[in-house]
């Protein structure tokens, strides 16, 4: 089979990107898929440049390197759109390039084949619009309108797309083919949850390289330290983890945020809360491995998130973690067994009583991590792979279908 894949970027450092990588990495090695990635930016993933690849090999990733437009995320969206479209004209007109499937993780063009929801976009927007209210608004804030200008155009396009039925979608989660549904009336999603990769991300590993990953960050062995991955931190919950600190103040904890959020006007109210100096930012990179053998407590209160895979990697290394059940994980999870599922995700004083029952019982720090782990070793990328794999040889025999009926004489 061959396949188009378009998405701006690939790599292991995000959620949606890591997941891509795992998909197809499997798709060419364990099923001979001759993948044709568009994207401008390419880590953590073998390919070959497409100026040096044959045509017709299977069990290769070829990347077509889209040209990168620089300016606010808004334009470099849309100037991803255009260039991305044009190269995969150019590539079937003047080398005569055709594809099984077309396949994308979100809405990278207006007419794939399959896509692999990670995100809608339209609820990320019902929550930025009720910012007004929020203490963390910045009035006036030129990151504020970028932010709400970039949904609206999400959204204008998701209503366009996902409306469509002549292209399919499959859901990360429970919690996004209902989103779908709420609002695209699309009642024909697939569910395919994200794995995790347990040889990685395993409670022998965190054992290991705890030591040394804490002194990097320069914690010391009396620290308890919550810890956070991701962007979007408003949605993330860092003000209720913030709040929910500012009610401990006899427990040594320590906070490490870790994504590529402007950190500005949650640092004003973490020093407002006084927690200030037990907050620790760092960027993405990717060794997250090193974030979570560094930490006691996984959080992440999320007052919308599709799945949250770090929260199955936390899971997976042992690690108690707390959520929400806005979080499409959550559904995986059971509550007081392998982890903690909020139903009110701006609920600082619950979080707040969570954090110092893990704190003060060692035995249940222990005995929820074992679970957790445990449990994460049926969520496997192998798996993942294998239902996208199931769902596109569906696609690929209703196109033929339809291509015989489109063909066949009146």
């Amino acid at each position: 089979m061959r396949l188009a894949v378009v998405s701006p970027f690939v790599d292991r450092r995000h959620g949606t990107e890591r997941a891509l990588a795992e998909l197809l990495e499997r798709l060419a090695r364990d099923y001979a898929c001759e993948i044709h990635l568009f994207s401008e930016r390419v880590e953590d993933l073998a390919v070959t440049r497409s100026s040096t690849a044959a045509a017709g090999e299977p069990g290769r990733i070829v990347w077509h390197k889209v040209p990168w437009v620089p300016g606010p995320h808004l334009v470099r969206f849309l100037g991803w759109m255009a260039a991305n479209g044009f190269l995969r004209w150019w590539q079937s007109i003047f080398h005569g390039m055709s594809f099984d499937l077309v396949l994308s993780p979100g809405i990278n063009c207006l007419h794939a084949d399959l896509i692999l929801v990670h995100v809608v976009f339209r609820r990320l927007r019902e929550l930025s619009l009720g910012r007004a209210t929020e203490e963390l608004r910045q009035p006036g804030s030129l990151r504020d309108a970028h932010r709400r200008a970039y949904y609206g155009l999400l959204t204008a396009l998701e209503r366009r797309v996902y409306s469509d039925r002549k292209t399919s979608l499959a859901a990360v989660s429970q919690h996004t083919a209902g989103l779908l549904q709420q609002y695209f009336q699309r009642d024909d999603v697939r569910v395919i949850p994200n794995g995790v990769d347990t040889g990685e991300f395993c409670m022998s590993a965190r054992a290991e390289r705890r030591d040394q990953a804490r002194r990097n960050l320069a914690f010391r062995d009396t620290d308890f330290v919550l810890l956070l991955i991701g962007n979007d931190w408003r949605v993330k919950g860092v003000p209720t983890i913030l709040e929910a600190m500012a009610q401990l103040p006899a427990l040594p904890l320590r906070f490490l945020v870790v994504g590529d959020d402007a950190a500005g006007a949650f640092r004003e109210k973490a020093n407002r809360l006084g927690v200030l100096e037990r907050c620790h930012w760092e960027a993405p990179r990717p060794e997250a491995m090193d974030f979570y053998a560094a930490a006691d407590v996984y959080l992440s209160p999320s007052r919308e998130d599709s799945f949250g895979l770090p929260v199955a990697e936390a899971m997976a290394c042992g690690l108690p973690v707390i959520t929400s059940s806005h979080a499409g994980v959550s559904a995986l999870v059971r509550d007081g067994v392998d982890g903690f599922v909020m139903c009110e995700p701006k609920d600082a004083q619950k979080l707040a009583g969570i954090i110092a029952q893990l704190y003060g019982d060692d035995a249940l720090r222990r005995a929820i991590g074992e679970a957790a782990a445990r449990t994460t070793q049926q969520w496997t990328w192998d798996r993942s792979a294998a239902e996208v794999w199931s769902l596109l040889q569906d696609l690929t025999r209703m196109k033929g279908r339809t291509t015989l009926r489109s063909e066949s004489p009146s």
